[in-house]
């Protein structure tokens, strides 16, 4: 109850129920350090203003990272192979620095500092790339449309690109899981009321970050495809600045946790204090394990974990032995000897999250082919109607409107239709069940894709220069695969961010969030990987491959249809992850509870 003592503390006169309830539940603060007060703090006024800013932070990003293969391609005059390759990379770097950020956040700075500091580079990486662009890159003028070839460019012009893109995916893979995990926070998930709002945020984050890159793909991606790129990404970086002045404008109304350390060596405590024990006879029952009880929940606002089975070994870090009760007990605050349960549970649950969290790059894999292949394979197709063109990067936004859609399905429709056939207290479908769902989906859009290669192939042109526009299939006969992609997000993607925001201890939520976009990240590299030993594989007895410059003398198809295969393996080992996974057990924060819930997944 300390926290609640701590909020009490700032009330005058005699107390009441009502005014015990004005300070939230969870151990959130306010700009000042104070118990954030509910009425004055946080809530939807501040979760929509994060919201926003991640719809305006989103339309930059994608700005430069929707056209970015067709960049490589017109003005640095890359090959599709090499330029799918480069945005895998690129991608993937993006979120690697994910983990950047949300080390910082949790370990010292908290998630609203973070994410600010993140959000000025990425305008400086914006700003920079713009100026490149139109200085260094785009020469002749009006050059990098599908007609006109860009000029070979200077060492110097390629190297100020690639160190703009890098700081653009520096600032926002440092800034993404901060966001998500701040607009989290403004929701006291202790109050009925705001804990359903806080699983609402989540889709409507999702939702956000799709709209906000619905513009991108259309009207920006249309003006870059003419060959405007340096207006598309000035553009961006309008953008990006308005939503980082957005987001400084609701800095009072924030609720936020204080960072807890570097985690580090607590997770090096529990591995070196169940080492030193390794050879002693532990005793049958829990209730023997080192526990931290009246700790003033202020000093850390975390809740305590449970004692849960398995991982058996790291339960002698919070033994204590006859030597930790030598010397006058001084073995009891050597943490590299005994560590508190709660802190024994922490290394578990990320050791139990490892192999979910594995199940999910391959998912990402055939996510980042939106990116890259199917980019390119639309520019071999039939791309005009009437005499209108339609840029084949903005055909990801029926992907948008397919997320739109099934957010809205799940919530209204799917989610209470499960909830009365499983005749249970949970709505709807768990998490796992969601992401589970979302791997088969994506075996589906894989087919498809591969599908429209093979009849791409059966109506192009058999020789041709530059493959763009080369078959007579439209371009719309990539819809189906898209809103497959849309629809596999849905439950995937939103179902990474509750599971791992729900599933992390207090201490590592944002941990949690970068878990999501590092799986987007490790997801990009094996694509990369990929794509690299199939050409090599393909190329063999001097055949062109399956992904050539030439996209009519390859099998983009085949290509299609092993990550349809690998995605099926993928879901069945993901099965067995699921079903050997156990929850995490909390404790309501701040207070103590004789029951032991348990957060169903």
């Amino acid at each position: 109850m300390a926290c609640l003592e701590i909020c009490n503390q700032n009330l005058q006169g005699d107390e009441t129920k009502e005014e015990r309830e004005i300070c939230t539940l969870d151990g959130t603060l306010d700009w000042h350090g104070q118990p954030a007060i509910r009425s004055k703090t946080g809530g939807w006024v501040a979760g929509i203003i994060i919201l926003l800013n991640q719809g305006l932070a989103t339309l930059a990003f994608f700005g430069v990272g929707v056209n970015l293969v067709l960049f490589l391609t017109r003005v640095l005059q890359q090959n599709n192979a090499d330029a799918a390759n480069s945005v895998s990379k690129w991608t993937g770097t993006v979120y690697i620095f994910s983990l950047v950020g949300a080390f910082l956040s949790d370990s010292y700075w908290g998630r609203y500092k973070t994410s600010a500091i993140f959000q000025i580079i990425f305008v400086i990486g914006l700003v920079s790339l713009s100026i490149t662009s139109q200085l260094f890159l785009i020469k002749p003028k009006g050059c990098g449309d599908e007609n006109t070839p860009c000029e070979s460019h200077s060492r110097l012009g390629t190297a100020l690109f690639y160190l703009s893109i890098y700081l653009i995916a520096l600032g926002n893979g440092g800034y993404q899981p901060n966001i998500a995990t701040l607009g989290a926070d403004q929701f006291d998930e202790e109050d009925s009321t705001e804990g359903h709002s806080k699983v609402a945020f989540f889709s409507y984050f999702y939702l956000a970050l799709n709209l906000g890159s619905l513009f991108s793909n259309t009207i920006l991606g249309y003006f870059e495809d003419g060959g405007l790129w340096a207006l598309g990404f000035w553009v961006s970086t309008g953008s990006a600045f308005a939503a980082l002045v957005l987001f400084l404008c609701g800095t009072p109304r924030y609720r936020h946790f204080k960072p807890s350390g570097n985690p580090i060596p607590r997770f090096c405590q529990v591995i070196v204090a169940a080492a030193k024990k390794s050879t002693v006879r532990m005793p049958s029952s829990e209730d023997e394990l080192y526990n931290v009880d009246g700790k003033d929940c202020s000093m850390n606002h975390s809740r305590k974990i449970f004692h849960t089975h398995g991982f058996k070994f790291l339960d002698r870090a919070a033994y204590i032995s006859s030597r930790d009760l030598d010397n006058q007990g001084q073995g009891i605050d050597n943490p590299w000897r005994l560590c508190p349960i709660t802190q024994v549970e922490e290394v578990k649950c990320i050791l139990r999250l490892l192999p979910i969290w594995l199940c999910t790059i391959i998912y990402s894999v055939v996510f980042t082919q939106m990116a890259s292949l199917f980019v390119e394979q639309g520019a071999a197709m039939k791309t005009t109607v009437s005499n209108f063109h339609i840029p084949p990067a903005s055909m990801s936004s029926f992907d948008i409107l397919s997320v739109a859609v099934f957010i809205f399905l799940y919530r209204r429709v799917l989610d209470p239709l499960a909830g009365k056939l499983r005749k249970s207290d949970s709505k709807g479908l768990t998490e796992l069940q969601r992401m589970g769902t979302g791997l088969i989906i994506a075996v589906m859009a894989m087919v498809s894709a591969g599908i429209v290669e093979c009849y791409r192939l059966k109506y192009a042109k058999g020789e041709c220069t530059h493959c763009e526009g080369s078959s007579s299939l439209s371009i719309f006969w990539q819809v189906p695969q898209y809103a497959f992609i849309g629809a596999s997000e849905v439950f995937m993607y939103v179902g990474q961010l509750e599971f791992f925001n729900a599933q992390t201890p207090d201490r590592l939520k944002s941990f949690g969030s970068a878990l999501c976009m590092t799986s987007i990240s490790l997801g990009n590299y094996v694509s990369s990987f990929l794509v690299t030993v199939v050409m090599k594989i393909s190329t063999e007895d001097h055949m062109p491959g399956w992904i050539p410059g030439n996209l009519n003398r390859g099998h983009l198809d085949r290509f299609y249809f092993l990550l349809a295969g690998l995605t099926a393996i993928d879901f069945a080992v993901y099965i067995l992850c699921a079903k050997w996974y156990k929850c995490i057990k909390l404790e309501g924060k701040c207070e103590e509870s004789e029951d032991q819930e348990h957060i169903k997944v």
